[in-house]
């Protein structure tokens, strides 16, 4: 299965930002930020992330279905849909 670059790029976008996002957790780290700081900017970090991998797999749905993409099954894509669970 091959997604389409135009339709991933809110997602590519949206990875950028998390890892502006995750530097920042990193340098808040370093500099001794409180710990509530840090558990909040890193639990939007985990969002983002969250985000932009479901992005990503109904993106492949949609494809699979539109398509009839015959290397991807339903249990294939139960499985991806999970392993962000």
């Amino acid at each position: 299965m091959e997604l389409n670059p135009t339709e991933l790029t809110p997602v590519i976008n949206r990875l950028k930002r998390a890892q502006g996002q995750l530097a920042a957790v990193t340098r808040m780290l370093a500099e001794g930020r409180d710990c509530k700081d840090v558990v909040t900017q890193l639990a939007a970090v985990s969002k983002a992330l969250d985000r932009a991998g479901f992005a990503i797999i109904a993106t492949g749905l949609e494809q699979c279905i539109v398509q009839k993409d015959a290397t991807m099954n339903t249990k294939d894509l139960e499985k991806l849909f999970l392993s962000l669970a």
